[in-house]
């Protein structure tokens, strides 16, 4: 096996791991969602997932790993929003509460 072929299966291994993650943090929004009354937009967690499974798509389909702009930009994309969606519901979660 070779070298980028290894690299390829370490970051789809990795994608998958990564939707996991963020399917739970779905799940935690949509449960607070249900129980609390407040709108928490838990569907928006699907963006960041589309948008890194592109970017894996897009670094294995080049057969490169490093210095595609696309692929880097779409992951510093999911990046960014993904943390923005996780501050929001951190935020929606503990605002008011000691």
């Amino acid at each position: 096996m070779s070298m980028l072929a290894l690299n390829q299966v370490l970051l789809l291994y990795t994608w998958f791991a990564l939707a996991g993650v963020l399917f739970f943090f779905l799940l935690i929004a949509r449960l607070y969602q249900q129980f609390s009354g407040e709108r928490t937009f838990y569907r928006l967690f699907i963006a960041p997932l589309v948008l890194f499974g592109l970017a894996v798509v897009r670094y294995n389909s080049i057969d490169q790993v490093t210095h595609d702009v696309p692929g880097s930009a779409l992951a510093a994309l999911a990046g960014l929003l993904l943390i923005g969606l996780c501050a929001r519901l951190y935020h929606q979660m503990t605002s008011g509460r000691s």
